[in-house]
């Protein structure tokens, strides 16, 4: 059987669960590698995907002999099959933090669920840790964004837009993967106090500093790096933020390891600035896997540990409203005994 299916079967047991729905497309995918509209189900001898016409030869191209998973058209179950679907399931499971509550009274209807039972998580924790085939594809994201990062920088020139930048980005990662992990961000100027600046008509001016934050996916996997950096030379007000987020970075990454504790590494960070009289107004870093943002988080609310394989990033930034801003980021692999950059871009004063 598929491994990440019988982990989640055994999972379920010491859960007691005896049925499971699984709705959220990315859960849907990382356990069977299906990308198609529909449902999971998972009863005690059987895997069951419900789909529509549309999408049953994709589904069955997709899965192979070891899957074991029954496939439904849902235009050809009748009312009787689905209510026999968990007959004999006293707990169901379902993800509470996906579905609205019109689907959850939906599902008890439809398949006369007794217990219906919240799963908290469960799949976005196993999420969490990454096997090898998922650190590879990562990897081979972070390369490649290293590698477009390193041509951006040859291409950038006085005059052109942001937009313009965003698009050559956009179109780098089209030819070499399976496309953007979000939308980039291309800041310059004023625009660079924007934690999550949109690329605008604005035109790259001498002595700009930009800031892109920029990822792609591999495999359905993703990247995630964030570069500060200056046209013609650094403005002197500037190369003490600079200094104080690229300091806070490197000692942030010196604390990543197998059980380090997220809130502590966050407030390492916090107080640093607050010395010096700033504030870290977003989250130290978050998860990279199937999805840009996902568990865990960093920050000063959380109270995970880091464990062996997971990939998290880790952005210090600085924001002065209405001026500019600086931020750094890489995706980072976490080791047992430390941690591992998988992306390399130059992070000392980048001027082009």
């Amino acid at each position: 059987m598929n491994p990440k299916l019988q982990w989640l079967r055994n999972k379920m047991s010491s859960l007691n669960l005896q049925g499971l729905i699984i709705s959220n497309p990315i859960n849907i995918k990382y356990l069977t590698n299906i990308e198609a509209e529909g449902t999971l189900l998972l009863t005690r001898k059987e895997n069951i995907y419900i789909t529509d016409s549309r999408y049953i030869e994709h589904v069955h191209t997709t899965l192979t002999l070891f899957d074991e998973i029954i496939v439904y058209d849902v235009h050809d179950i009748s009312k009787d099959d689905y209510e026999n679907f968990f007959m004999f399931c006293e707990n169901v499971g379902f993800e509470e933090y996906y579905i609205s509550y019109a689907k959850y009274k939906e599902y008890i209807r439809k398949y006369k669920i007794n217990n219906f039972v919240e799963t908290e998580k469960i799949i976005e924790k196993q999420r969490m840790i990454k096997d090898e085939e998922e650190i590879e594809n990562i990897k081979k994201a972070c390369e490649i964004t290293d590698n477009c990062f390193k041509y951006i920088l040859s291409y950038i020139k006085p005059g052109m837009t942001e937009k313009q930048i965003s698009d050559e980005i956009e179109e780098y990662y089209k030819k070499r993967t399976d496309g953007l992990a979000f939308d980039t961000i291309v800041a310059s100027g004023e625009n660079t106090s924007k934690p999550h600046a949109i690329p605008t008509d604005r035109k790259i001016q001498e002595k700009d500093i930009i800031t892109i934050d920029m990822g792609c996916k591999v495999n359905g996997y993703c990247s995630d790096m964030t570069r500060t950096f200056f046209l013609g030379e650094i403005p002197e007000n500037i190369k003490n933020i600079y200094d104080l987020v690229l300091k806070n970075q490197i000692q942030a990454k010196e604390q990543y390891r197998d059980g380090a504790s997220t809130r502590q590494i966050t407030k390492m960070v916090e107080n640093d600035f607050k010395l010096n009289g700033y504030d870290l107004i977003h989250s130290l870093g978050h998860g990279v896997g199937m999805e840009i943002h996902e568990a865990p988080y960093l920050s000063y609310n959380s109270d995970a540990l880091l464990k062996e394989n997971m990939i998290v990033t880790n952005e210090p930034g600085i924001y002065i409203s209405g001026k500019y801003g600086v931020r750094i980021e890489d995706t980072i692999l976490i080791t047992k005994n430390g941690s591992i950059n998988l992306t390399n871009s130059e992070k000392n004063y980048i001027i082009i």
